[in-house]
């Protein structure tokens, strides 16, 4: 066992400090608004930091650190192309401002609000299953790290048996994500993020300082340019020979981001927890901060592992770890099992302690999110619309919660059964796809296009579903399939918008009442602030500066705009001047090594700035939830396409 008396002491002080958070939101948790949606009391800073832990468990972080042992720096690059798509979300409020204008706890509630009864059933469904095939591999994943890097046994003796290791340990680390969601829904959800984005921050920074203290730049450009040919871990213009992290599946990956907005539901329930549309794009704002700098510890750690791996000067200490890694039977188990025994050899006791809570803060912190998405989901869009008589409050909640249970049984079945065959991120990426594939069309067109039909629903949700199920299919039985998960998932894509687009176009004229939807003009609601372009008077409402914007809420914006801003015009003449000019290796390396301190600087910056108004706004969420009547009669039923309790 690699943990000591002090890291075991880390990790239960973390436990102690979350398990107070959620027992502090038991007594506000009595109506299904609040179970779902926290009553609506969000703002700004709680939901980006407590979002962002959520949006980053321990499944994307393996995922980014075997992506990144592979690729190295390659990949932030190209996703310098997302820069102009961000800011077009951010200013805009890309979906996420007018599916908060719609009041709606679920997507598939929207559906129903928009579509039809039919499609909100169905898409609910699909969504249930797409989120469940998604999410049965976490806790496989998580429980295997957490072996790794606390170097615990295979079987654990108990009354004379040997009970294995790697069960009782997903039941537990479940166990714990249950006990949240059932003490107080998404106000719990919400609370505990946040307490463990705000830990998690701060531990990724330590740990990054000390791994980049422990190896010398030298060494470690000394083992990334002597990868080969085609493969350059710093040289994004030499990737010819990367298959899987080509260009291609960044672009499409810009293409997904745009798409896909608010398309996945894993968190669904951070997408309807603001205090009103205002707030929640505020809060798809500062989001953008999280890829930027405050994931800085998923290249770190992988190129330091790397160099540990393959350096010379680390040989001796370094081969303990490749005879764990040798052991292992199959390649994806060796991508994902890396990082934790690299890591576990390299941190000293304390610092060891704390990854491994941190990493417990971010296995927690999507698993009670994803629990109380997809549990919620088969309730609300399967179950809840087939009643004739709508539940009691107290009905709602318990079924709910028994919901919740079910999905925690399964996704252990799955994850103790299921064995898949490729990177982590390309099985993400398909299982995604069988909703994300077609609902991104149904999700747009429903809230910018009242000639979009419910015919087109259907045919936009159908076609991506059957396309992307495929490709699951093709890729289990032949993981060498000429296409990769993500380049399936874009042609599942492009299908679903020409067929939404046709089918609205071709069949019966139709036009939607959007200002009733959005609950603008003549039906606006008390105590909501909605504006809409057409209401835009100035260039700087034009471009996004509404007039909700405050004068802090103005700077806020500029400077968060400012960084994919730079960026972007830093990729646009960079990319041409490499097209034009050979770069050498030693220069991108070189290059890397000021961008790495530069956003090590900043994500202190970040973090502190985002943890004191994160504390505010807890305190605000506390009073908010005090003082504000719950809605027992808002339960996500919709008559005549408007939500009931209005």
């Amino acid at each position: 066992m690699t943990m000591h008396t002090i890291d075991w002491l880390i990790v239960a002080a973390l436990l102690a400090v979350i398990f107070a958070g959620a027992l502090s939101t038991r007594r506000y948790t009595r109506s299904v608004s609040a179970f779902l949606a926290a009553s609506r009391c969000g703002r700004r800073y709680l939901i980006s930091m407590a979002f962002s832990i959520a949006s980053v468990g321990v499944i994307t972080l393996v995922w980014y650190f075997e992506q990144n042992y592979k690729v190295g720096f390659t990949p932030y690059w190209w996703g310098l192309m997302e820069g102009p798509a961000m800011i077009v979300m951010a200013l805009s409020g890309w979906v996420l401002y007018r599916y908060r204008q719609t009041r709606a706890m679920t997507l598939a509630q929207f559906f129903e609000v928009r579509y039809s009864r039919r499609f909100r059933i169905f898409a609910g469904f699909v969504a249930f299953l797409a989120g469940l095939i998604n999410f049965g591999i976490f806790p496989s994943i998580g429980a295997r790290f957490f072996i790794a890097l606390c170097g615990l046994p295979e079987h654990l003796p108990l009354l004379g048996l040997a009970i294995p290791m790697y069960p009782l340990l997903m039941v537990g680390l479940l166990a714990i994500s249950l006990l949240f969601v059932f003490v107080g829904g998404q106000i719990a959800v919400m609370v505990t993020d946040f307490l463990q984005g705000v830990f998690c921050n701060i531990v990724f920074i330590v740990i990054v300082i000390a791994l980049l203290s422990m190896f010398r730049w030298e060494q470690i450009g000394e083992v990334l340019l002597a990868a080969p040919a085609g493969e350059s871990p710093v040289d994004p213009f030499d990737l010819g020979q990367e298959s899987h992290f080509d260009v291609w599946y960044y672009v499409i990956s810009v293409i997904i981001i745009f798409y896909g907005a608010l398309a996945w539901q894993g968190a669904q329930g951070y997408n309807c927890a603001a205090v009103d549309a205002h707030e929640a794009k505020m809060a798809g704002i500062l989001n953008g901060w999280r890829p930027r700098v405050l994931m800085l510890i998923v290249i770190v750690a992988p190129i330091c592992i790397r160099t540990f791996l393959h350096h010379p000067d680390f040989a001796a200490d370094a081969a303990p770890v490749h005879a764990a890694l040798d052991a292992i039977e199959t390649e994806p188990l060796q991508n994902q099992l890396r990082t934790p025994l690299a890591l576990a050899a390299l941190l000293p006791p304390g610092l060891l302690g704390l990854l491994c809570a941190a990493m417990l803060g971010a296995f927690i912190s999507t698993h009670d999110t994803y629990l109380h998405s997809w549990g919620s989901i088969l309730v609300q869009d399967v179950i809840l619309p087939f009643r004739r008589k709508p539940f009691t409050p107290e009905q709602h909640l318990r079924v709910l919660r028994f919901a919740i249970v079910g999905v925690a049984i399964a996704i252990f079945l799955f994850s103790l059964l299921f064995e898949h065959t490729q990177y982590i991120a390309m099985f993400v990426a398909l299982s995604g796809a069988v909703f994300v594939g077609g609902a991104g069309s149904v999700i747009i067109g429903g809230l910018y296009w009242k000639r979009g039909t419910t015919a087109a629903a259907w045919s936009a949700m159908l076609t991506g579903m059957l396309l992307s199920l495929t490709g699951i299919v093709m890729k289990q039985f032949d993981p060498d399939f000429f296409l990769t998960g993500q380049e399936m998932t874009f042609w599942a894509i492009a299908a679903s918008i020409a067929m939404y687009v046709l089918v609205s176009l071709l069949g019966p004229r139709a036009e939607f009442n959007m200002d009733r939807m959005l609950h603008r003009g003549d039906y606006a609601l008390p105590g909501e602030t909605t504006t809409s372009w057409r209401d835009s008077r100035t260039w700087m409402e034009r471009l996004g500066f509404s007039r909700d914007f405050t004068g802090w809420d103005r700077v806020v914006t500029l400077v968060t705009l400012s960084w994919p801003l730079f960026f972007t015009v830093l990729f646009v003449v960079g990319t041409v001047y490499c097209l034009l000019v050979d770069v050498p290796a030693k220069w991108w390396l070189g290059f890397w090594r000021i961008w790495t301190w530069f956003l090590l600087a900043c994500a202190i910056g970040v973090t502190i700035w985002f943890s004191i108004g994160g504390f505010r706004d807890l305190r605000a969420l506390f009073k908010l939830l005090r003082e504000q009547p719950q809605n027992v009669v808002e339960d996500g039923r919709v008559e005549d396409h408007r939500n009931v309790g209005e």
